[in-house]
């Protein structure tokens, strides 16, 4: 709905469009209840109406093989937060100062977190995926004094101990610790202990202090695709307003989560999107599955704990959704036959606006009930975040799974969703849906883009205001004041409304250069184009001002790229067909010919590309931890062939 009108253009400022929020927030962005100051409130209480819940759960592993899941109840983990927010009291951490945690998910990382809310202590993830030297980074630059850690992780907070010991002065194994790496690390004057140890220091003499809406609760260092990562400073009230909007919008378009559901956690929890679920998981009683920590198992360990809500990014889900198409392949032309139908008929009840469960119910049962056995059988939400979900991604699943599939959009910096799509309204698939219930938004013109708030499809930066948004980068004033203008916060993401309502991502406003013919190139955008085409499965297009033209490295689909090899009887191995330059010329033809269906202009056809048998990924610094593409990381690692490519093009061009 709308609040306020369109801005005009001034000197300083470029246009913005009007204001809108949620149609369930019509009298005002919602409020935080009275007397609720922490989300340690959210964990007491659930404590009290439900003790003997079951709270976490991971498998047990023994002789390699892993068994069923074994639980803690609510009553259990409180115990243990209790014991251990005594125990970092001990240690000389006081309220206001900063506890770091460091591991893979499990109980230990929650159990640490409720311990650090209990005592009103800023919790800070560390995370290794933030480039070298990002745990070191952190350590300093917020001023952490205690860390708990994941018993793997131990050996990686050793190495740089010399150079963060001035602040660091205790380490908690997420397990266990030797006797070595004790003498290792009081060598620093740090202490270091085991899990059981350090519980052990527990005291009554330290009763639970007073907490305020306005204590920071998390500071969160976020990747960002350039320089150092950025501390988000998050308060209790952002955290507990998500979560209140979270169920806010559960309840008010569907069913929110109760003591009957599980949830599968495996997607990091140093990252805001999963910890904002756990904690609203922890305020509805609900519990909180873990997986092993391994790729390999995950899907084993989902059939195992048989989740009634799955949270995935689009990798995951299009990794799920070709694995079940391959299935239903190999099945034979019969079954292929009977999908397609029982595809086609529910995806036109939908359209014509029935909701999931009342499209095809029999169909749901004779067709889809397989594809809804790959996520365990109980699924009735699947969330996706991080990324836009391709669009015959997001219908597939919806169609499929049998499961409500709502997509949304936000930041750390918004405290996670600000954006998502309702379950059950089909027109929003494609896009991020809605303001949630403490946000509002509005577009911001950007001239140099083309990109027209005001015009009769309104395109711009995305720019939000409310009561989940961050307050500040840590120790960044330059910084906030670079995105954060007269209250708005400037996302740096390009969104177009829809008649619905609806916001769409089409773009990021940083990812833009000028090439020397003075044409400006949106490259997300592109990339996104090129991405259809279906041999390959990453792309990172590159130009600038000193060149007129796009070249890009491609990696590329390897049984697509085997298939064409053996139609020309080509027996190269996939690395040497990789260099293999029909292979290039056939790759680059087909991803221009993606290209010209897509509208894309002649500047931004590609005249060269390098293929990489090997996919980007975070070892190499090439990408997030949410997948986005580290753009000057990638030039840096790709320079050499960058070089090459622009030569080789300019060489043919004579």
């Amino acid at each position: 709905m709308l609040v306020e009108e369109s801005r005009p253009a001034t000197e300083k400022r470029p246009s913005a469009g009007p204001v809108y929020r949620s149609i369930y927030a019509k009298d005002g962005l919602m409020e935080l209840p009275e007397g609720l100051y922490s989300p340690w409130q959210f964990f007491s209480d659930s404590v009290k109406r439900s003790p003997n819940c079951p709270m976490l759960g991971r498998r047990q592993v023994t002789d390699s093989k892993a068994g069923p899941y074994v639980w803690l109840t609510y009553q259990e983990v409180y115990d243990s937060a209790i014991r251990l927010g005594s125990a970092i009291r001990s240690r000389g951490v006081n309220p206001g100062d900063r506890c770091g945690i460091y591991g893979s998910n499990c109980p230990q990382w929650i159990m640490a977190m409720e311990a650090c809310y209990s005592h009103c202590i800023t919790y800070v993830p560390l995370y290794d995926t933030l480039g070298p030297n990002a745990i070191e980074f952190i350590i300093n630059h917020a001023e952490v004094s205690l860390v708990f850690v994941q018993e793997n992780k131990i050996p990686s907070i050793l190495s740089c101990l010399s150079n963060c010991s001035t602040h660091l002065k205790t380490i908690v194994s997420f397990a266990n610790v030797s006797s070595m790496q004790k003498k290792e690390a009081e060598e620093l004057g740090v202490s270091c202990f085991s899990w059981e140890e350090f519980s052990n220091l527990a005291s009554s003499s330290y009763e639970l202090p007073p907490k305020q809406s306005g204590d920071i609760c998390t500071i969160m260092y976020t990747s960002g695709t350039t320089g150092e990562p950025k501390g988000v400073i998050l308060t209790n009230e952002a955290i507990m307003a998500e979560v209140l909007s979270v169920e806010e919008m559960f309840q008010l378009t569907g069913k929110g989560f109760t003591e009957e559901d599980s949830y599968f956690s495996f997607l990091p929890l140093a990252h805001i999107y999963d910890q904002i679920i756990e904690n609203y998981c922890v305020y509805k009683s609900s519990s909180i599955g873990f997986w092993q920590g391994d790729v390999r198992f995950l899907m084993d360990d989902i059939q195992e704990l048989k989740p009634t809500v799955f949270c995935g990014v689009p990798r995951v889900y299009d990794r799920i959704y070709t694995g079940i198409l391959n299935k239903i392949s190999s099945g034979g032309t019969l079954q292929k036959t009977l999908f397609q139908y029982a595809y086609n008929y529910k995806l036109a009840n939908l359209e014509k606006g029935l909701p999931q469960d009342k499209a095809a119910p029999l169909l749901d049962k004779l067709v889809f009930n397989k594809t809804k056995q790959a996520l365990g059988g109980r699924v009735r939400i699947l969330l996706s975040g991080a990324a836009p979900l391709p669009r015959h991604v997001e219908e597939f699943l919806r169609v499929a799974s049998c499961s409500t599939l709502s997509q949304g959009y936000g930041l750390t910096e918004s405290c996670g969703g600000c954006l998502t799509s309702i379950a059950n309204i089909h027109s929003m698939v494609g896009t991020v849906g809605v303001p949630m219930t403490t946000i509002e938004a509005r577009l911001e013109s950007v001239p140099e883009m083309g990109y027209d708030a005001l015009a009769s499809v309104p395109r711009g930066e995305i720019c939000l205001r409310g009561k989940t948004l961050f307050s500040g980068y840590h120790k960044r004033a330059d910084l906030t004041e670079e995105v954060l203008v007269d209250g708005w916060f400037h996302t740096g993401d390009i969104g177009e409304w829809q008649p619905d309502g609806a916001m769409k991502i089409i773009d990021r406003k940083k990812n833009i250069f000028k090439l020397s013919q003075g044409e400006y190139v949106a490259v997300e955008n592109i990339e996104g184009k090129y991405l259809q085409c279906p041999l390959i499965t990453s792309i990172w297009v590159y130009g600038n001002s000193f060149e007129s033209f796009l070249v890009a490295v491609v990696v590329p689909e390897r049984s697509a790229l085997e298939k064409w090899a053996e139609n020309y009887n080509l027996t190269d191995d996939f690395k040497s067909l990789c260099q293999n330059q029909k292979a290039r010329k056939y790759v680059l033809d087909e991803l221009n010919s993606t290209g010209q269906k897509h509208k894309l202009r002649g500047f931004e056809m590609l005249k060269a590309v390098h293929l990489e048998p090997n996919p980007f990924d975070m070892e190499r610094d090439l990408i997030t931890p949410t997948f986005k593409l580290k753009r000057p990381q990638l030039y840096k690692f790709y320079k050499d062939c960058i070089d090459k490519l622009y030569t080789e093009a300019k060489g043919t061009k004579k």
